[in-house]
């Protein structure tokens, strides 16, 4: 990428607006009361620009050249723009107006973002958003114009405008032309002020569908043969952010009849789902996962869904719920599919109950695919990989992140879930009664491929880089 020995002080990027920088294709550098000084592209005539740019901006504009690459570079991270139709203002600038915050959370959707992070610190503020699992830096605001934009996400969400001292979280709901969606608001009282996070929630489920959320067709038959049981625990495991909860709504989508009663607990409720009844977890009313489950015992189901088993109390209420012929999903944060059973037990399940109840367990993440418009080929060296680990097959090439401007420069675009799935058998279920952790002979025997291979496999086929497999790679 051509940002070799180039730093980029995004303070000034208020200066312009996002349409002047893309026409002009220039960058503000430096600033002051009545001058500009402004990165530019080399070979254009930079006194007639400078001319022109000094009558539209009401300044004394100074440029400097730079190749056409960087600025190419620096205009898709700084200027990020929807690679689509949408297009929008450079709305910091323009803060104190009333469509900032909703140009905001527009851009953020079009550009499909799953989060907005505004934070306040010492000496400056900014706007992160989140792409493809990856924060990127959007704009500076001015402290002073920060407390106005935190009141007005407040009275959005319900929220108490003069409470600063203690955490809250609210929702919005929020219209978009004809589209409608969610955003789950939780505020933090950190050192310098309150720092807000805006998640985007997708209440659209029509493009959910298990065939197509990244499953091969050995796990996705595995994961099928457990769906189809009429009780029993299913599990999906991984980190905030791994897609756990994709998978579990393209299960309900699969298993939503007439002819079954579904309920869910969640938090939050991320898509709206015809024909089940859908439960918003409210804590501090005492509506936890663990006593909307006893209730839900009395509501006569045939599935059940708790958005994640975190504490012994909801662990026991779906063991027991499963036990009483019911089909229970959920979530829970371990490393691997069989870490679940170690994590079910320090949660106090005695080893027989979690044998005689789980009857499907997955492993989830995400890994982010290479853009195809610019990935570079290149030879591989084995230093590359982890010390002591040893490759599934051999590989020759591996392709690179470049970067360019249909990826924002990035060297990915979009991302694809690999699984670890563990359907439990008579076998496994003996081996866990046992107290036995180590069943990868066993799991080997099946075929059944662990995440590590699974994301070996997509970097392998060249879809995605060594860097994003490698903390896979140590996963057992």
């Amino acid at each position: 990428m051509p940002t070799t020995g180039f730093t980029f002080d995004p303070a000034f990027i208020h200066a312009i607006s996002k349409e002047q920088a893309w026409h002009y294709r220039v960058l503000p550098k430096q600033l002051s009361t009545s001058a500009l000084v402004l990165l530019c592209d080399e070979g254009i005539d930079v006194l007639q620009l400078g001319d022109e740019l000094e009558i539209v901006l009401g300044k004394s504009v100074t440029l400097e050249t730079q190749s056409a690459a960087l600025i190419s570079m620096l205009l898709n991270k700084h200027y990020l723009k929807d690679n689509g139709q949408h297009q929008f203002q450079n709305m910091v600038s323009a803060i104190e107006g009333e469509g900032f915050l909703n140009d905001l959370i527009r851009e953020a959707r079009s550009l499909k973002s799953s989060d907005i992070h505004i934070e306040i610190y010492e000496e400056r503020c900014r706007v992160r958003i989140r792409i493809d699992g990856m924060m990127v830096e959007r704009y500076i605001l001015k402290r002073t114009e920060y407390p106005a934009l935190i009141n007005k996400i407040k009275i959005m969400a319900n929220l108490d405008i003069a409470e600063k001292r203690l955490p809250q979280d609210g929702r919005i709901n929020f219209k978009n032309g004809e589209e409608q969606f969610d955003i789950r608001v939780s505020v933090l009282p950190t050192l310098h002020g309150e720092k807000v996070v805006l998640r985007l929630l997708n209440n659209n489920a029509a493009n959910i569908d298990l065939n197509h959320v990244g499953f091969s067709d050995f796990d996705l038959a595995n994961y099928l043969q457990g769906v189809k049981r009429p009780n029993g625990i299913i599990l999906i495991s991984g980190p905030t952010g791994s897609g756990k909860t994709t998978t579990l709504y393209a299960t309900l989508k699969y298993l939503n009849k007439e002819t079954r009663n579904i309920l869910t607990i969640e938090d939050p409720i991320e898509y709206t789902l015809q024909g089940i009844n859908q439960v918003q977890l409210k804590e501090s009313i005492g509506l936890t996962f663990a006593s909307a489950l006893r209730t839900f015992l009395r509501q006569d189901p045939d599935v059940i869904m708790v958005g994640e088993i975190r504490d012994p109390e909801t662990a026991n209420m779906a063991i027991r719920a499963a036990l009483t012929g019911h089909l229970v999903l959920s979530t829970v944060h371990t490393n691997s599919a069989w870490g679940t059973v170690s994590r079910l037990m320090d949660m106090g399940i005695p080893s027989f109950l979690v044998a005689n109840t789980l009857n499907t367990s997955v492993a989830q993440r995400l890994i982010r695919l290479l853009c195809e418009n610019c990935k570079e080929e290149s030879e591989f060296q084995d230093n590359l990989y982890p010390k002591q680990f040893k490759p599934f097959a051999p590989i020759q090439k591996h392709y690179l992140a470049k970067g360019c401007e249909k990826c924002y420069y990035t060297g990915y675009s979009g991302r694809k879930a690999v699984y670890e799935v563990i359907p439990l058998d008579q076998e496994l279920t003996v081996e866990i009664k046992q107290g036995n952790m180590y069943i990868n002979p066993l799991l080997e025997a099946r075929g059944i491929k662990s995440l590590a291979e699974n994301a070996f496999a997509l970097f392998a086929s060249g879809n995605t880089t060594i860097d994003e497999i490698y903390p896979l790679l140590f996963i057992n």
